[in-house]
């Protein structure tokens, strides 16, 4: 932390009492992971209509777990903390993302992910914000063309995935053996492929594929 930092009195008690060989630190430790649970589990609640039946017994666990992970990643990063929201914010965020991350993973633990062509056929009443911009029938029909003609058997099989089955990069990177940062590439060349195929036929992408 740099001497210029100012924090709120409560947030500066939290980082005190938190750096490594304070006599609070302990009781800190407890408050904290009690606070990221309650976060870990609200979140849960207000998701809890994502996730199969099947699998509710385990939502207590899984919060259990993303507080758990939260602690260690915030315990971790504690320098880094810049005062721009109270301590308490800022770390219940880290709470929420975990907890978010293994609830969209266990929503598609089940699920396959595979390519299914039927779902061109259930894109103009039902398409996903990131397709909403489809609006006029040439343009639906160019990106479907591109998708099929320029992107390779993976390529296609990612865009379409993530673009418009809304697979979660984590969970999909999980299935093929890869890496996020190999699916986020993949997907970034994917749609440089298809921004260059519209262009040359003469659409814009609408957005699409940015």
């Amino acid at each position: 932390m740099t001497n210029t930092l100012v924090l709120d009195e409560e947030s500066a008690e939290w980082i005190r009492e938190l750096r490594p060989g304070g006599s609070a630190r302990e009781d800190a430790v407890a408050r904290l992971h009690s606070l990221l649970l309650r976060t870990a589990r609200g979140e849960a609640l207000r998701r809890r209509a994502t996730v199969p039946p099947r699998a509710l017994d385990e939502l207590d666990h899984l919060c259990v777990e993303a507080a758990s992970d939260a602690l260690m990643a915030i315990l971790a990063k504690l320098e880094s903390y810049r005062g721009a929201a109270r301590f308490t914010t800022w770390a219940c965020k880290f709470a929420i993302l975990e907890t978010s991350s293994r609830l969209r993973r266990l929503a598609w633990r089940s699920r396959k992910v595979e390519l299914d062509e039927s779902i061109w056929d259930r894109l103009p009443d039902a398409a996903p914000p990131a397709l909403q911009a489809i609006e006029q029938r040439q343009l639906f029909a160019a990106l479907r063309r591109a998708i099929d003609e320029q992107l390779t058997e993976r390529q296609r099989f990612i865009f379409q995935s993530v673009t418009m089955d809304e697979v979660p990069t984590d969970v999909l990177a999980e299935r093929l053996g890869t890496t996020r940062g190999a699916i986020y590439k993949t997907l970034h060349d994917a749609r440089a492929k298809l921004r260059r195929a519209l262009e040359d036929s003469g659409h814009g992408d609408g957005g699409v594929v940015r």
